[in-house]
């Protein structure tokens, strides 16, 4: 005789099955958001820490297992997405903001931007409330490779901002204030001014990620963002040349001096892909794993590079929008993923020092 379901034996069964990447059950975890039983069939929809989550085909396969095991023979079984936050309180309207990542490099010209605004826009696609904020005072790139030029109007006289956005992502600059033309020449105390507004005055609402890019460089921007505003984690971007990692170690250094856990490294411009299917390595090999392991962190991603990445920035349609399909956008777009599931599984271990973590 088989037995019989109920809600309870149901929750029964869901205790047994392991987030993998946090080795905690889904119950235990809150992710249960719908169930309902009827008879022999079971319908449910489970919550996930992190979008386009690396271990949903293990999770679903395991959840079906023990649903079969409790008496269940016909499963619906959906997906939600429910991202923790690091739980460390931010102040004005950045309150709602539940996780920030820095993205840096220690020197320009490597891709950080191009990294940064593919990383947010590839969240928001999978379904995570994204924000961008262009910490990138003197060179804001964020409006031309998004495609915006203007804030929207604010709604009163209040003095806080209304964020732009462009491909479910919403974004903040110092390029939406000034003319391209002009040169921003600022002193320490306006930069931090100009910071602390960005992230406090502008009405972020509900925000899973908000995703910095960060400026060239070691200085008064990088000090006065992790003044303002706890950093939940930091992320490298690098070229595989010997003159790049310098740098990026310098960036490495910085979140270490700061205490901004470091989460890993992600190489861009790795390798061209020939005609001929060979890979040529303009800027050599290795540098962005070598980087990582010296400073016992992961190695994220390899990016390739690809004319499309940046004719996307120039034309304000990123790769991931415009070339989903391309190496690189798939390979930022599994960047976006391993970043996103680092940020979430960080949070859960900050509410719960107990959980051990399990990415691969």
């Amino acid at each position: 005789m088989s037995k019989e379901l109920t809600n309870e034996t149901v929750l029964a069964a869901l205790a047994k099955v392991k987030e993998p990447a946090v080795q905690k059950d889904f119950v235990l975890l809150n992710a249960v958001q719908k169930l309902e039983v009827s008879g022999e069939r079971v319908a449910l929809t489970l919550a996930l820490i992190s979008p386009q989550h690396p271990f949903q085909a293990e999770i679903e396969k395991d959840v079906r297992k023990a649903l079969e095991k409790a008496g269940a023979r016909h499963i619906e079984l959906d997906f939600a997405l429910q991202v923790p936050g690091d739980g460390r309180p931010r102040a004005g309207y950045a309150s709602g903001v539940k996780n920030v990542v820095a993205i840096a490099s220690g020197k320009g010209g490597v891709g950080k931007s191009t990294v940064s605004v593919n990383v947010a826009t590839a969240l928001a696609k999978a379904g995570a409330k994204v924000g961008l904020l262009d910490s990138d005072v003197y060179g804001p790139n964020v409006p031309t490779m998004m495609g915006v030029k203007h804030l929207p109007a604010p709604p009163d006289s209040s003095g806080h901002l209304l964020p732009a956005e462009a491909y479910g992502v919403k974004m903040m600059s110092i390029g939406f204030l000034v003319k391209p033309e002009q040169a921003m020449v600022w002193r320490g105390p306006m930069l931090h001014n100009a910071i602390r507004q960005f992230i406090n005055d502008v009405e972020w609402g509900e925000i899973d990620y908000l995703i910095v890019d960060m400026p060239p460089g070691t200085g008064d921007v990088q000090l006065s963002l992790a003044q303002t505003t706890p950093l939940s984690g930091g992320v490298i971007v690098t070229l595989p040349q010997k003159v790049s990692i310098d740098d990026a170690r310098r960036g490495a250094e910085m979140f270490r001096q700061l205490r901004v856990p470091l989460m890993g490294v992600v190489e861009n411009m790795s390798y061209l892909e020939l005609p001929d299917g060979k890979r040529m390595e303009v800027f050599g090999k290795g540098g962005g794993k070598d980087l990582a392991a010296e400073f016992g962190v992961a190695f994220i991603g390899a990016i390739p590079m690809e004319p499309e990445v940046r004719a996307g920035g120039d034309g304000g349609k990123p790769i991931v929008v415009g070339h989903p399909d391309s190496a690189a956008a798939k390979a930022l777009t599994e960047i976006a993923a391993d970043i996103a599931l680092r940020t979430s599984v960080a949070a859960l271990a900050a509410q719960s020092q107990a959980f051990s973590i399990k990415i691969e």
